[in-house]
């Protein structure tokens, strides 16, 4: 009779996507319900883009047909009944979403708001107000705005009245500092398409730890990290994988489905990049910007001034594009 005692199982390597999860919360940046129920992610955030692919999907359309049938005894007409029509699809679709994920989910205003302080605070509250009706405290949700300087005056204002926002389309530590000394609740930096920019610019490809969007994020973090402001930083927008495991750490990265596949996939190690502690020890500079400082310094960085722009046109021209879709079904 053997007396070894019983060996016990061998421990399971964590995939990427597990390890990322224990040092930073790990957002599904999609429209899709299954794909979060797939890879459970603490948050959600959508954008015009997303909902239009979602809403044309023959899976989604009872969430569409549905608001549409609601929607046509509101005694509106013409363009105000589609404008009507879509706060509440957006707002369907944050509901359904938040059935799935445990956290928030950030539900993006018009984008042709971008220039317009008083519209954007305006249309917060009007999908605030469709939210609380149905019972979600405003807690669980994340106003998506612009990170132009009357987007970032929006959302301090909003701030005050316990209205949470994510400031999107932010390409520079201008654009973050601002948005810091405003209080805001979080900001989504872009990665990928900062990187698709300089590649386009310099002609060359750049490795995971060159690469000049993941070096942007990694300043924000460092910044607001070393002058303790609590606004979150959401890496978004990413190219690649090596982008996100280099952001390791991060507060909270925001990624796609394909993306989020390929993290479940490899068993490959994982290292903690950003690091609050390590970032307080840093000999940095304090910035304090008003107006014409800001608008001065993102006129002066051609890449964040650019792809502000280039986002704000692209959001606005699929809001579009959702109302053609919309009026049609009306």
């Amino acid at each position: 009779m053997s007396t070894a005692a019983p060996q016990a199982p061998a421990a399971t390597k964590l995939s990427q996507l597990d390890a990322l999860k224990k040092l930073t919360k790990v957002v599904a940046d999609t429209g899709d319900f299954e794909t979060m129920r797939d890879y459970k992610p603490q948050d959600a955030t959508t954008n015009p883009s997303l909902i239009l692919q979602a809403a044309t999907k023959a899976d989604y359309a009872y969430i569409l047909d549905k608001v549409v049938a609601d929607r046509k005894g509101s005694g509106l007409t013409g363009h105000a009944q589609v404008e009507d029509v879509i706060d509440h699809v957006l707002v369907a679709f944050g509901l359904e979403i938040l059935k799935i994920v445990p956290g928030r989910v950030s539900t993006e205003t018009d984008a042709r708001l971008s220039f317009d302080t008083k519209g954007t605070i305006d249309k917060a509250h009007q999908l605030i107000a469709l939210y609380e009706k149905a019972g979600i405290s405003r807690d669980r949700v994340l106003i998506k705005i612009a990170s132009t300087w009357e987007g970032i005056k929006a959302a301090e204002v909003l701030a005050k009245e316990g209205i949470h926002c994510n400031l999107t389309l932010l390409f520079s530590l201008t654009q973050a500092i601002a948005c810091a000394e405003a209080k805001v609740q979080l900001i989504s930096p872009f990665v990928g398409r900062i990187l698709d920019w300089f590649k386009a610019s310099t002609k060359k490809d750049y490795t995971p730890t060159e690469d000049p969007g993941v070096k942007s994020v990694t300043e924000i973090f460092n910044y607001y990290k070393k002058f303790g402001y609590k606004t979150e930083v959401m890496g978004a927008s990413f190219r690649n994988k090596g982008e996100i495991t280099e952001l390791a750490g991060c507060d909270l990265l925001t990624i796609s489905p394909n993306l989020l596949g390929e993290l479940a996939a490899s068993n490959d190690p994982l290292e903690k990049k950003l690091d609050s502690a390590a970032a307080q020890k840093l000999d940095l500079k304090q910035v304090h910007l008003d107006e014409k400082t800001f608008r001065y310094q993102l006129n002066d960085d051609a890449m964040a001034t650019e792809k502000t722009a280039e986002g704000i046109r692209k959001f606005a021209a699929d809001i579009v594009k959702l109302e053609q879709f919309i009026a049609s079904k009306l």
